[in-house]
């Protein structure tokens, strides 16, 4: 091979690899505390618009108390809603609360350009969740057949997604320090009797931001694939 060939073809795999490197890419949005639903239908929309060439995103967030009901979800699930509203969406699963005190991730990636099935998507956020809570001496572990994380019987975070075109969105929310109390007008995750935690009574931190900071570390490991 000649010394042009040899030049052509490594920047032929140098553009490759700067390509791959830029597909991998992971935006992260901190949105601070932002209303339900104009979140969600901003999540089916990037979804729907992008192509090719659009990077992939987390956003963090905080959310104002909401019931959210999934795709298969049954209303018997909802105990006494009373005041705070409930929204029927496109996720999996059944029903859970977001409020404030909460951190939100929503993860709009491209599966198949990132190397994931559904199921390791499912388990790179688990994970994300189960070595941050190791880095705050908080022993987490996950469930067959219950996506999510768990302390001592007590879930912590929650995981809900949608698939469409080839690309996730919707994510995972953990409780960081927040009034758990709307818990007990549902069966959370379709559970009757599940009893739910957070971060400050683990002895993690009270402050969304900061566990924001620590978990973005977690989910920017177990998402990036090479």
């Amino acid at each position: 091979m000649s010394c042009g060939a040899c030049i052509a073809q490594e920047a032929a795999a140098a553009a490759a690899g700067a390509a791959r490197s830029r597909a991998t890419a992971l935006i992260v949005r901190r949105l601070g505390r932002v209303e339900y639903e104009p979140t969600w239908r901003a999540m089916q929309r990037f979804t729907d618009e992008r192509d090719a060439a659009t990077h992939d995103e987390l956003w963090l967030l905080e959310h104002p108390p909401v019931f959210t009901l999934g795709m298969s979800g049954k209303r018997e699930h909802l105990i006494a809603p009373g005041e705070i509203p409930v929204v029927q969406i496109d996720r999996g699963g059944q029903v859970t609360y977001h409020g404030p005190g909460q951190l939100v991730v929503y993860v709009l990636i491209d599966l198949k350009r990132r190397g994931f099935g559904v199921r390791d998507l499912v388990t790179a956020l688990e994970q994300a969740v189960i070595g941050y809570a190791a880095e705050l001496a908080i022993a987490a572990e996950c469930r067959r057949g219950a996506p999510g994380v768990y302390v001592d019987g007590r879930k912590l975070a929650s995981i809900g997604l949608r698939i469409r075109r080839g690309a996730s969105y919707h994510g995972l929310a953990l409780n960081v320090h927040m009034d758990l109390t709307p818990f007990r007008r549902i069966n959370p995750c379709g559970y009757p009797g599940l009893e739910v935690t957070e971060l400050a009574a683990l002895g993690g931190p009270a402050d969304v931001a900061a566990a924001a900071a620590g978990l973005e570390r977690h989910l920017l490991l177990r998402l990036h694939r090479d």
